[in-house]
């Protein structure tokens, strides 16, 4: 088998697994050490993320160490994957597709909780060299060279996930509202 096939073989075995994670709950991503790659602010928290660092693992770190209720987030910076996935209802499963050392033109999102682990819902628009743009839910997004800059805006009340059985998917839950 060629060098290229056993690369697309081992990018959709890795997008297959992101799209998995994504379901459980849960990020195979490990976030690094957060030291020095965050500051609070008066509404929040301002994050700077480098090469290599995990976006959504590195949200779930925050919401853990810094005991955020739940948040709003938005952010931009350049990437070297980000992985986004179209729901399929039908299947009650993610179709994912990676794009590579590609430009965030915006990220958006919220973290809430599901039980006792930060559950992150993000959303966001690449653009690539051509200025072709690619957008959706995200499954998995790690910072290229330069940064990803993120601001998390904290809200006082905390948010439960919980599925919803007649969609079979993730959904936010109001407090009296589900």
């Amino acid at each position: 088998m060629s060098t290229s096939k056993h690369q697309k073989i081992i990018s959709s075995l890795l997008a297959t697994l992101a799209a998995l994670a994504a379901l459980c709950g849960c990020n195979a991503a490990v976030a690094q050490d957060l030291k020095g790659k965050y500051v609070k602010t008066s509404t929040g928290y301002l994050m700077v993320l480098r090469n290599g660092d995990n976006v959504i693992a590195n949200l779930e770190r925050l919401a853990i160490e810094e005991k955020i209720p739940t948040a709003s987030f938005m952010g931009i910076g350049f990437m070297r994957e980000a992985t986004f996935g179209f729901y399929d209802f039908s299947r009650k499963a993610f179709d994912p597709k990676t794009f590579r050392n590609v430009e965030v033109a915006s990220l958006t999102g919220t973290i809430a909780w599901k039980g006792d682990k930060p559950s992150i819902h993000a959303h966001g628009l690449v653009t690539d060299a051509s200025f072709a743009g690619s957008g959706g839910h995200l499954l998995d997004l790690t910072v290229g060279t330069g940064s990803s800059e993120i601001t998390i805006i904290v809200h006082s009340e905390r948010f439960e996930r919980f599925v919803d059985p007649a969609i079979g998917a993730n959904v936010l839950g109001l407090p009296g509202h589900q």
